[in-house]
């Protein structure tokens, strides 16, 4: 890192925080050379490699450009995209791994919209996963009615067993 002010290329760090809930590490630094203090940031990076074996780096904006036409006409937020952009991310950056294909960022992006919306979620599915027929779109509402099922109900205890 050079120094902004005299471009001499030592520094040392004089005090770091996390900064970003943890995304990143702000550092404040001194020039060896004029004596100037100055901040840097340090965050992860994040490569997303493209069909055309370009990289990238992983862009919140990107999702959320992608989900939003998804979601165009649904009761679905900018705040509410944010999050899931942030969602995304956070799935990603979990697996560990510096660089993912841009086929993975769409697998990860199907869970948190099926929670925000399962229509704009059959609607990205359906272009993402290439439906071909209404028996695609049967399919994936089948799956979708007989996940909130099981997520309305509890694990409930039979009369029986609770003494009645």
């Amino acid at each position: 890192m050079y120094c902004p002010f005299c471009r001499n290329p030592d520094s040392r760090v004089v005090d770091s925080r996390i900064a970003d809930d943890g995304a990143s590490i702000r550092r404040r630094r001194q020039c060896t050379e004029c004596g100037r203090r100055f901040s840097t940031v340090e965050t992860s990076s994040l490569s997303v490699m493209k069909r055309s074996g370009v990289a990238e780096p992983f862009s919140r904006s990107k999702v959320i450009t992608g989900v939003r036409k998804a979601c165009q006409g649904r009761p679905v937020t900018d705040d509410d995209l944010a999050v899931l952009a942030q969602e995304v991310e956070e799935r990603i950056r979990a697996s560990g791994s510096a660089e993912i294909n841009a086929n993975d960022v769409g697998l990860a992006i199907l869970g948190p919209l099926q929670k925000l919306d399962q229509v704009a979620y059959l609607r990205f599915a359906s272009v993402y996963q290439s439906f071909d027929s209404l028996e695609d779109f049967e399919r994936a509402i089948a799956l979708l009615r007989h996940e909130a099922q099981h997520e309305a109900v509890p694990d409930a205890v039979p009369a029986a067993a609770a003494g009645h």
